[in-house]
C-alpha cells in the first residue's frame, strides 16, 4: 500500500493547522445562523431519523482523578427528547492534534440528535502538552464513560458509532483498529458498532510530527490505524472530500482496501464539491448534506434507526405553511391547563 512521502506529511500538517483556524472562524459565524437552507441538495431526497427536540447536558467529566484536565477531560451530550434506545454517535474533533475543542461542534450534536441519534462530543488533551498515546488514551477513556453511562441518558451502549474529522478521523480509526487502548478500559473492538472516520490520516512515518506522535518507528506504528487491521474490526464508512489533501484520498483508499482484504464490511466515499474544511462545516449544518446523509444511512443500516423522507415544508423553506383562519367571534384563548 502507498505511504505518503515525508514532504506531503510536513506540508499537510502545517496546512491542516492553518485551515483549522479558518474552520474555527467559520464555526463561530455558523452558530449564529439558522441551520435550515444550508448544506442542502434539492435534487436528492433527504432522509431523516426524526424531528426530535434536543436536550443538552454540557461539561460532563469523563475523568476525575487527581491528574484530570479540568477543561479537556469533559464531554457534552446531545439527546433526542422522547423515548429511549437511541443509537449513539461518539464524535472526536479535529485540529491537527494541537488545537480545537468540543464547543466548536455543538451543531454536530444538534443535527444528529434531532434525527434520533444521541450524540457525544468530546474534548481531549492536545499537543505539545501530550504526545501519542495521550490523545487516544483520552478518547478511549471517554468512550468507556459512554459505554457505562449512555443508557441512563436514553442511548444504547451496544449501538455506539465512533466518528471524527481530520485529526479526529485519525483517532476514530485508531480506536476502531488498535485494540490496545480500549483494552485498558476493559473493552474491545466488539464494543464499537461502527466507525466513520472523515478526512483522516491513517499511516505515519517515523520523523514526521514527532511532537505529536513521538519519536521512532514504534511510535509511528502504534499511531497508524493501517498497521493494526487484522480482521476483527467493526464495519467502516470512510469519507473524504473531492478536494481534500491528496494524502487523505490515498490513505482513505488504502484503509478501505486493507479492511476489504480482511473481509471487514467497509466502503470508501468521496464527497463532491468539498475540501478538507468544508466537508466538516457543511455536515454540521443540515441532515441534507451528503456527508450527513451517508452517516445517517450507515447508522440506520447497523441499528434500529428508521429513516424517512423529510417533509416537503422542511425541504423547501420558501414554502409557507397555511395560516389558520381566525374566528372573530371566538373568545380569547385562555392558558392551557
Amino acid at each position: 500500500m502507498a505511504v505518503p512521502d515525508t514532504a506531503w506529511h510536513i506540508n499537510s500538517g502545517v496546512v491542516m493547522i492553518r485551515q483549522y483556524a479558518v474552520f474555527c472562524a467559520i464555526s463561530l459565524v455558523l452558530v449564529l445562523l439558522p441551520a435550515s437552507g444550508y448544506g442542502q441538495d434539492a435534487a436528492q431526497t433527504t432522509l431523516i431519523g426524526g424531528q426530535h427536540e434536543v436536550s443538552v447536558l454540557a461539561d460532563i467529566p469523563y475523568r476525575e482523578d487527581s491528574e484530570a484536565d479540568a477543561k479537556k477531560h469533559k464531554l457534552d451530550l446531545f439527546l433526542p427528547k422522547g423515548g429511549t434506545g437511541f443509537p449513539v454517535l461518539f464524535f472526536i474533533h479535529g485540529g491537527g492534534w494541537t488545537s480545537g475543542d468540543r464547543k466548536l461542534y455543538t451543531m454536530v450534536g444538534n443535527t444528529f440528535a434531532r434525527n434520533g441519534v444521541a450524540t457525544v462530543v468530546i474534548s481531549y488533551r492536545l499537543s505539545p502538552g501530550v504526545q501519542h498515546p495521550g490523545h487516544i488514551t483520552d478518547v478511549a477513556k471517554a468512550y468507556a464513560w459512554t459505554v457505562k453511562n449512555i443508557a441512563r441518558h436514553g442511548g444504547r451502549p451496544d449501538r455506539i458509532f465512533v466518528s471524527g474529522q481530520s485529526a479526529g478521523g485519525h483517532l476514530a480509526a485508531l480506536l476502531a483498529t488498535n485494540a490496545t487502548f480500549l483494552a485498558v478500559e476493559n473493552l474491545g473492538l466488539k464494543d464499537i458498532r461502527g466507525a466513520m472516520p472523515i478526512s483522516g490520516i491513517y499511516t505515519f512515518r517515523s520523523g514526521w510530527m514527532d511532537r505529536v506522535i513521538g519519536k521512532g518507528k514504534a511510535a509511528a506504528t502504534s499511531a497508524s490505524p493501517l498497521s493494526h487491521v487484522n480482521g476483527v474490526e467493526p464495519p467502516f464508512l470512510i469519507l473524504y472530500a473531492a478536494s481534500d489533501f491528496g494524502g487523505c484520498e490515498r490513505m482513505s483508499k488504502d484503509l478501505n482496501q486493507a479492511l476489504e482484504k480482511k473481509n471487514i464490511e467497509t466502503s470508501c466515499v468521496c464527497i463532491p464539491d468539498r475540501n478538507h474544511i468544508s466537508i466538516m462545516y457543511r455536515l454540521m449544518l443540515s441532515e441534507a448534506d451528503p456527508t450527513t446523509q451517508a452517516m445517517l444511512g450507515f447508522i440506520s443500516r447497523h441499528s434500529e434507526l428508521k429513516l424517512r423522507p423529510r417533509p416537503e415544508s422542511d425541504t423547501n423553506p420558501d414554502k409557507k405553511k397555511p395560516t389558520p383562519e381566525k374566528n372573530p367571534g371566538a373568545a380569547p384563548a385562555g392558558p392551557k391547563p
